[in-house]
């Protein structure tokens, strides 16, 4: 891996040896690279040899580069894809955790059934669940292996065809609180993609453009602009009101972060990526403090002023040892001989 000049960069990748073979590691690896170091890692079933190579990668360039693509993540389809030509690619879902489930939960209950570990009592587990646990990792090792293969595919797609890619800024936390989407959203790993395609996009010399995460790219018509005020999940078809377009909710929205390519470029603040400047400072979508809050002056030193309460004045105390600063029962009550007990 190198970085945008050129210069070579650390890099780790895993490599599979058989134990008969008798090959240097050197040879083993890449070519032009230089091995650094190597971690041993175990998997389910399996032994892994990590190796840290640096490597120099030449430039390389997307097949058009000047390309721009907006992408929609979704749950029933993976990505949808528009170009500015007007071209649509739709990616499937192939939902490996869901495909897997029902292995997974026949391995969890012999798990449950096996004689556990228990920190409290100090019980060491049995053999048994020792090999029905591994026999559940597997399940798992193997969903995450295939989620990992469709991500690596999708993207790396993505980031050699077009030279701009443009994406939304998803709040994967907040999508994750709906108790019946958490699981699919979880195994579409929106996040995943959006960081491989950061990188993805460097080494090809594109670039990733983020939307802000307030812009309406499924309530905007994609020919008119024109806004709709309400537009329900459960609805998949945008029907402008204006213009009287009637699209797939997903391919609209693509085509609207295709043709915000063209507004970040100007530098309007409505994306942003590395190169372009944003016009809003930092913090202005935060809602502005309430004008008390705004006035109330800091307590810095060995005086500090109360904030005025309702029918009271503005009362300057001293701070001491012993006192109360800002106490709503005033200053403390003296104990023992000096509380005339």
């Amino acid at each position: 891996m190198s970085t945008a000049s050129g210069s070579p960069v650390p890099t780790a990748f895993s490599s599979h040896a058989r134990a008969s073979s008798t090959r240097p590691w050197s040879r083993s690896s890449r070519p032009r690279s230089t091995i650094e170091r190597g971690t041993t890692v175990s998997s389910p079933g399996r032994w892994r040899v990590a190796f840290q190579v640096e490597v120099k990668h030449g430039t390389a360039a997307p097949a058009r580069p000047e390309a721009v693509a907006g992408v929609v993540l979704g749950v029933k389809t993976l990505a949808v894809v528009a170009d500015d030509t007007g071209r649509t690619r739709h990616v499937p879902n192939s939902r490996h955790l869901n495909t897997h489930l029902k292995r997974l939960r026949r391995a969890s209950r012999t798990v449950s059934r096996r004689q556990g570990p228990d920190r409290r009592t100090g019980r060491v587990p049995s053999r048994r669940w020792y090999k029905a646990n591994v026999e559940r990792n597997r399940v798992h090792h193997r969903v995450a292996n295939l989620r990992e293969n469709a991500l690596h595919k999708l993207t790396t797609s993505l980031a050699r065809e077009y030279g701009t890619i443009v994406v939304e800024d998803l709040n994967v936390a907040g999508m994750l609180k709906n108790r019946r989407l958490a699981r699919s959203i979880a195994d579409a790993s929106f996040g995943q993609i959006r960081r491989r395609l950061g990188y993805k996009t460097t080494w090809m010399s594109g670039r990733l453009v983020v939307a802000g995460r307030w812009f309406a790219s499924s309530k905007t018509c994609s020919r008119c602009k024109a806004v709709k005020a309400k537009l329900p999940l459960s609805a998949r078809v945008f029907r402008c009101d204006e213009c009287g377009l009637v699209l797939d909710r997903d391919v609209n929205a693509a085509r609207n972060l295709a043709a915000l390519a063209a507004a970040c470029r100007t530098g309007t603040g409505v994306a942003g990526d590395r190169d372009t400047p944003v016009s809003k400072p930092r913090g202005a979508d935060r809602r502005p403090a309430p004008p008390a809050m705004a006035a109330r002056p800091r307590r810095s030193g060995p005086v500090a002023q109360n904030p005025p309460r309702a029918g009271r004045k503005r009362e300057t105390v001293v701070r001491t040892p012993n006192s109360r600063c800002g106490d709503r029962h005033g200053p403390s009550r003296p104990k023992g001989r000096d509380a005339g007990i």
